[in-house]
């Protein structure tokens, strides 16, 4: 079959190549890929993996082969998938990290839902958000765009924050009660912090914390050190906390609450840009240099049935 695997020695470390069909496991079902997602980080750590190894986690399609052990969606089904090797024409996935796509929802919008979906989603969740402030940095991505609606949906006042002010447009009406660049204007206390930027923002935004805040740190865009002033950690009262995320467990039933978002309009899948998979090269350029806002979705070339 066709897939998207690791070439250093090609544009954005990713090329079409020609790779064994996947063996599904007990647990996991076959699926039909149709469409898939790219996410910056991904893309920018291609080149680090073993050349030949089939890229990307985000995916949806149809299922051809349902699990042996009887578990998950049945042949014929919708599905959005989360998984290793999900950028190729077949995918063997557990059947506890796929779920089914609702009437209404179409596969591409629905492939760009599960990493940076679920991240957001999961994140918001550390602790309690209605009523409390929520500052996002690196809104404009695919996580921050999933971040302000969900935030928004949940009753918490968002401070979106940019690197520039046409990066900013849109997330208002995406929910943003406040569009900074950078920190600027952010003048009182944060309850909770979704870090996608890192380096010396990633310290500035530990100083806005209110007491008991926390910062749930998500990506390091910026590629900079972040260093501490001396005793900058100390806080008198409710501790602060400053924690790492990268939870990728039983992902399908969060997966179906996006879906359900999506279905329901409290939730736009935000894509920008949509291609076919032969375009992996630009797609990936555009991700890596800023100029999308949001998600990037490829459709997948068809394949003959396995």
């Amino acid at each position: 079959m066709r897939a998207l695997v690791v070439d250093p020695a090609a544009p954005g470390s990713l090329r079409l190549g020609t790779v064994p069909e996947p063996r599904p496991e007990r647990h996991q079902l076959l699926l039909d890929v149709r469409h898939i997602s790219l996410n910056r980080g991904e893309v920018a750590f291609a080149g680090q993996r073993p050349a030949g190894t089939v890229h990307g986690y985000d995916a949806a399609g149809v299922v051809v082969r349902a699990a042996a052990d009887g578990s998950g969606p049945a042949v014929g089904a919708r599905v959005a998938a989360f998984g290793e090797a999900a950028w190729a024409q077949r995918m063997a996935v557990d059947t506890g990290a796929v779920a089914e796509v609702p009437e209404g929802v179409g596969l591409a919008d629905a492939a760009a839902l599960p990493m940076a979906g679920l991240t957001a989603l999961r994140t918001l969740r550390s602790r309690p958000i209605l009523g409390s402030r929520v500052l996002v940095t690196g809104a404009a991505g695919g996580v921050g765009r999933y971040a302000v609606q969900l935030a928004a949906l949940g009753g918490a006042y968002v401070i979106a924050s940019v690197g520039s002010a046409a990066r900013g447009e849109g997330l208002a009406a995406l929910g943003a009660d406040e569009v900074v660049i950078g920190l600027d204007g952010v003048d009182r206390p944060v309850d909770l912090v979704l870090d996608t930027v890192g380096g010396a923002q990633l310290v500035a935004a530990w100083s806005l914390l209110a007491p008991g805040g926390g910062i749930q740190h998500i990506g390091w865009a910026s590629g900079e050190p972040a260093v501490f002033p001396p005793h900058s950690l100390f806080s008198p009262g409710p501790a602060k906390t400053l924690a790492s995320f990268g939870d990728t467990r039983e992902v399908g039933p969060d997966l179906a609450v996006l879906l359900g978002f999506v279905a329901s309009g409290r939730l736009s899948a935000e894509v920008d840009r949509r291609a076919g998979w032969a375009d992996v090269a630009d797609a990936a350029g555009a991700l890596l240099d800023r100029r999308i806002a949001g998600k990037v979705v490829l459709d997948v070339e068809p394949s003959a049935a396995p």
